[in-house]
């Protein structure tokens, strides 16, 4: 059993081997250099080399750069990505990375940082209104991790569980067969160019992606729609958070009011001293200013104080896409992250999603290479993760459009910033109107800083779940904002926590994983547990709730799990629900999970 680092009762070891799969049967022979190579060691690209290493397959990463990310872009990790990273062994390590949960805090709106404040949000969750449902729905917490720092926990915890990584070395072009890919590699140090064969590609080259182009992946959607720069900088301004702890703070002045949102922004990448500063630019107009005169200016008018000197570093424009891949793969080759899923970074969703990418790859790659699963399997990937990332560009975008009127309720008609906040403030029916206003569009604004539906609420409809005769299901809140937890097949399986053995917490994702798939059923579930015990596959095993290792002493379970005690949940090694039987099996439990694990595995035997 995994028990995840960080939470009662948990061990504090990175990652727990036992119980791990091994995925054996995946070695490569005399023609092949590797199982699988990794194009990238972004978020997507160490993700699925950590998955795959970890569950025993060969292999190989490149990446063009001398090392990993040298700038903070990606940063909030929400609570799937951070259930991923528990299951894989490094939540704990990440967590000493990162800025906690509860520094998060407020997403603000002023006039400067240390000027008059406009409104805030309460943020991921730890508003007085959602913090409840945060803390219930994952046995995880929320953190904000730059790319700097996230990178090389995965990419450490890789090479010590076996891939090779190659850097200062660019992928140039590939050829695939019925047997594999022939990949050609240019080393940048020397200009050598030379080839690696594998069973399989990924590409994890981000949004310029040249594995995706080769390929021949069909984009949709639009590029280059909008702009805006960040200018990195160092300087202390604890003494403005002391009282409104924020990793976002938007400024509303003069110097603010380019672009698309309209806003100037001050991003912590560490509290409180190192910063982010961006601001739009028109790109009808061609390239922006992006000196260092222009960069402090603008820092000095955010932060309201001309005394303030920051150390200013990369200064850098990026484009805002709105565009997505409508298939992730083609043949031995396959593609995520933002070579697939293009967008802003509204609603926090860039590396989260790419590292649920790999984290959905990796394993099916896993069962197929170790001959448990037919090549069929793989089709699985694009049709789970293609519309997620869909979903996630369109959400990204709208988030980043709903700033139109956010910027008119700010009073743009009022000339001066000062001037903006005395109608916001004004105790007349115009400013009672202003403030209403105002109200309105932040509590439209939640969608982007609450919106704890687009990140747990994923549905898969592919044909590695077994859907049976369930009938539609039914949102009972915006499916979006809200979770709506549910052991449906094609769900990620609700998290309750349990008492083990020795009177520790467990969440029911604790027991999953590993590269297994799990079998949960109750007390009385006596016959599923002998079917899974006499088919003796290495990759099932059985999981009693109620029993010793997993005692529901809180009824959490039982209230979670929407079948009776002696049902049936198979859960895949990802977390998601794969089927799920409401009773006690037939005549013959046994014949029965091997029939839904053959078809699940695109299998004529399991």
């Amino acid at each position: 059993m995994h028990i995840g680092v960080g939470e009662p009762g948990s061990t504090d070891e990175r990652w727990v081997a036992e119980g791990m799969v091994a995925m054996t049967g995946s070695g490569t022979g005399g023609e092949f250099d590797g199982d699988v190579l990794v194009v990238g060691t972004g978020p997507m690209g160490a993700t699925t080399a950590l998955a795959l290493a970890t569950y025993g397959v060969r292999v190989l990463v490149v990446d063009r750069r001398n090392w990993l990310a040298d700038s903070p872009r990606a940063h909030v990790t929400n609570l799937r990505t951070m259930e991923v990273l528990r299951s894989l062994g490094v939540e704990g390590e990440v967590r000493t990375q990162a800025t906690p949960w509860e520094l998060m805090g407020d997403t603000t709106f002023a006039m400067s940082l240390g000027g008059p404040e406009i409104a805030r949000i309460s943020s991921y969750g730890l508003g007085d209104g959602r913090y409840g449902e945060y803390r219930a729905a994952s046995p995880c917490r929320m953190a904000d991790v730059p790319q700097p720092l996230l990178e090389p926990v995965l990419v450490n915890a890789a090479a010590q569980r076996g891939a090779v990584f190659s850097f200062n070395t660019t992928y140039r072009a590939s050829v695939q067969d019925a047997a594999g890919v022939t990949v050609t590699l240019e080393d940048r140090t020397t200009g050598r160019l030379y080839e690696r064969r594998v069973r399989y590609l990924v590409g994890a080259d981000g949004a310029r992606s040249r594995v995706a182009a080769d390929a021949g992946l069909p984009l949709e959607g639009e590029l280059r729609r909008a702009g805006t720069v960040y200018a990195q900088f160092s300087g202390d301004l604890s003494a403005y958070m002391r009282n409104r702890q924020s990793v976002l703070t938007w400024i509303v002045n003069d110097a603010a009011a380019v672009g698309e949102i309209g806003l100037g922004l001050l991003r912590a990448v560490r509290p409180w001293d190192r910063w982010i500063a961006g601001w739009g630019f028109d790109i009808e107009a061609g390239d922006p200013d992006v000196s260092v005169e222009t960069a402090r200016a603008r820092i000095k008018a955010y932060v309201g104080d001309p005394a303030f000197e920051p150390e200013v570093g990369a200064i850098s424009p990026w484009y805002v896409n709105e565009a997505w891949a409508t298939t992730y793969s083609a043949g031995r080759i396959f593609c995520g992250g933002d070579a697939v899923h293009r967008h802003p970074p509204s609603n926090g969703l860039g590396s989260n999603t790419s590292i649920q990418d790999a984290f959905n790859l990796a394993w099916k790659l896993a069962y197929v290479l170790g001959g448990r699963a037919a090549p069929a399997l793989l089709d699985s990937y694009s049709q789970e993760r293609a519309p997620v990332g869909r979903q996630v560009v369109g959400r990204a975008n709208q988030s980043r459009r709903e700033y139109a009127a956010l910027h008119r309720a700010l009073a743009p008609d009022v000339p001066g910033g000062a001037a903006r906040h005395e109608k916001l403030t004004a105790p007349t029916p115009e400013g009672a109107r202003a403030r209403s206003e105002l109200a309105a569009v932040l509590e439209l604004k939640e969608n982007e800083y609450n919106a704890l539906g687009v990140e747990l609420n994923h549905r898969y409809t592919s044909d590695a779940v077994i859907p049976g005769d369930e009938p539609d299901e039914i949102w009972e809140r915006d499916p979006e904002i809200f979770a709506q937890p549910t052991t449906r097949p094609g769900a990620k399986l609700p998290h309750a926590w349990l008492v083990g053995a020795d009177g520790e917490h467990v969440s029911t994702l604790d027991l999953v994983g590993d590269g297994a798939f799990t079998l949960l059923t109750g007390l009385t579930g006596g016959a599923w547990v002998e079917a899974v015990r006499a088919l003796a596959l290495p990759f099932l095993r059985v999981v009693v709730m109620g029993g010793p290792a997993a005692q529901d002493l809180y009824f959490a379970w039982q209230r979670a799990r929407e079948v009776a005690e002696d049902g049936a949940i198979l859960v895949r090694p990802d977390g998601y629900v794969a089927w799920r039987s409401h009773g006690a099996p037939g005549s013959d439990a046994g014949a029965e999970v091997e029939a839904v694990l053959a078809r699940l595995l695109r299998s004529s035997a399991a």
